[in-house]
């Protein structure tokens, strides 16, 4: 390779990962975590999908509810399953029936257009648990399943008032995933002369710079195919808006409305409002039995149901085929209920479009569940790998840089550089294994509550540990924080819901088991490591 190429790769390569590295850390960290979302949503409350997937859900007794609490005339009911849970988020939009609508003071009637209400008032959106038979808000049902998962991209910036034109975190991790994919590619490239002989060569006695070097070379290019993937898919799905937008222009005369409807992210068909009663009786559950069993192998996703009541209500229903049974199967059926008829069915077994394939690949590509446990654990492994990759890329341009012939008060500001970002990423291991046992020791978590365990505990580390100063401290120190806190998780547990390890495997509760057995795992190769680390930093003071 030339040297002015190798030159660019180098610079570039070097630059971005830089620019990206903490973030980045954060990213794949919180990311190889949500991987195992509905098993974590499972283990905190306390209540196995696996342990009872066989439950019907029982649609009309949450109907009759709701229309006694909202009068449900005119409304428009969807129903947004979450995978393999209990649970559905339910919104209720306001009533298309004018007639509905209660006299009002004139301040008040202004006050609920200015709010573009209409009908009898506001609508309602809340999450519901089919097993339990209650409702709470969004803030009151967020676990810690759901603050990795959107963690992971940043979700939680955009609550900062930046106006970007979209929401300031997704943004932000768009980003980074875009500056990874520079990252992921300059790197192959430079290694490209080199990449078979490079790949065998590791030399644990060297010198640290080698050490680190060798792990870099050799984990990255392993996990290259993983990253690479992850980069891509990461891109799509996060800044989708973003890279849909010169569409919405060239194709469309600046209509998102009619691009998203092509794209199936919305439903272009117009259910206009009749006023006229809707004959019979209004049974929900038989047009979902019946789907199910048309759709045996796949899962319901989200149910929409139009003018609750009227002569025009209709009733579509979304699905998705079984990944491991079809990589990419979408399926939507719509019933007329004043004729009792199907006027649109697309099974998700075989008779998918292309956009449908085409979005459930990106989907299950990301998040590696169209297989079982085994492999969204090399999932998880190849998360952490990259994590490893990051920190190691760190250190290297921390050593290279560290040297008499560079000025001092530059080699000060590279070495408070790494000691924050090493601090800020290292230090997310033993937080989160933290929040897993806080939220067992207090019976009432919501949002605030894991908002304030994680971020104090996340800020009290890392300011900790950036005035110690100490990068082969930190490391050990996390290493050893976060290892006993994740052999606490079981414990906590089994004292706190009386669900221990042998309880759980005798009611086929796995979705609970598999996260106190995987933190058991996760805490013995780390106490493993932190031993490894410890002797050899032992052995190198000898010398």
């Amino acid at each position: 390779m030339k040297n002015r190429n190798y030159n660019i790769y180098f610079n570039t390569h070097t630059i971005s990962g830089i620019i990206i590295s903490a973030i980045l850390f954060v990213i794949f960290f919180a990311g190889s975590y949500t991987l195992f979302k509905d098993e974590i949503s499972a283990w905190q409350s306390n209540t196995s999908f696996q342990a009872h997937a066989d439950k019907k859900l029982n649609y009309n007794n949450l109907l009759d509810s709701l229309n006694q609490k909202h009068n449900l005339k005119g409304r428009d009911i969807n129903f947004f399953f979450q995978k393999n849970t209990f649970d559905t988020y339910v919104e209720v939009t306001a009533s298309k029936d004018s007639t509905l609508i209660p006299k009002k003071k004139p301040e008040a009637e202004a006050k609920g257009r200015k709010r573009g209400r209409r009908g009898d008032g506001d609508g309602a959106y809340f999450k519901y648990n089919f097993y339990k038979g209650d409702s709470k808000t969004y803030e009151q049902t967020y676990d810690l399943g759901e603050f990795l998962y959107r963690l992971h991209f940043l979700a939680q910036l955009n609550q900062i008032p930046i106006r970007i034109g979209t929401p300031f975190g997704y943004l932000l991790a768009g980003l980074v995933s875009f500056f990874f994919l520079f990252a992921l590619i300059t790197g192959l490239l430079l290694h490209w002369d080199k990449i078979v002989s490079n790949f065998f060569v590791f030399r644990p006695w060297s010198k640290v710079k080698t050490v680190w070097t060798d792990a870099h070379t050799a984990l990255g290019l392993i996990g290259f195919p993983f990253q690479l993937v992850y980069a891509v898919t990461g891109v799509v799905l996060i800044v989708n808006t973003i890279l849909l937008m010169p569409f919405t222009f060239l194709f469309y005369e600046g209509k998102a409305d009619k691009m998203y409807a092509d794209l199936e992210y919305a439903d272009s068909k117009v259910y206009d409002y009749t006023y006229q009663e809707l004959p019979g009786k209004i049974d929900i559950q038989s047009y979902i039995n019946k789907t199910e069993k048309l759709w045996e192998g796949s899962d319901i996703t989200r149910v929409m149901i139009k003018n609750y009541g009227d002569a025009s209500m209709a009733l579509v229903i979304e699905g998705a085929a079984d990944p491991q049974r079809s990589f990419s199967g979408a399926g939507k059926i719509i019933y007329e209920l004043k004729n009792d008829k199907v006027a649109f069915h697309r099974s998700p077994l075989g008779e998918s479009t292309y956009i449908s394939k085409v979005k459930s690949l990106i989907y299950h590509l990301h998040f590696g569940d169209f297989s079982g446990y085994g492999l969204k654990i090399i999932y998880f492994i190849l998360g952490m790998m990259g994590c490893v990759v990051i920190i190691s890329g760190i250190l290297i341009w921390l050593v290279a840089r560290d040297k008499k012939n560079v000025p001092e008060h530059k080699r000060k500001f590279n070495l408070w550089l790494a000691n924050i970002f090493l601090a800020i990423c290292l230090s997310m291991f033993p937080v989160t294994a933290l929040t897993f046992v806080a939220i067992k020791l207090n019976s009432a978590v919501d949002m605030t509550y894991i908002y304030r365990v994680y971020f104090y505990s996340w800020l009290l580390l890392s300011v900790y540990y950036i005035i110690r100063k100490n990068l082969n401290r930190t490391n050990r120190e996390t290493l050893l924080l976060g290892s006993i806190f994740s052999l606490a998780i079981p414990f906590a547990n089994g004292f706190c819901t009386g669900n221990w390890i042998w309880k759980t495997y005798a009611s086929g509760a796995t979705d609970i088991l598999f996260i106190d057995l995987f933190s058991l795992s996760i805490a013995i190769v780390g106490l493993i490591s932190f031993y490894k680390v410890r002797q050899r930093q032992k052995l190198q003071t000898a010398i």
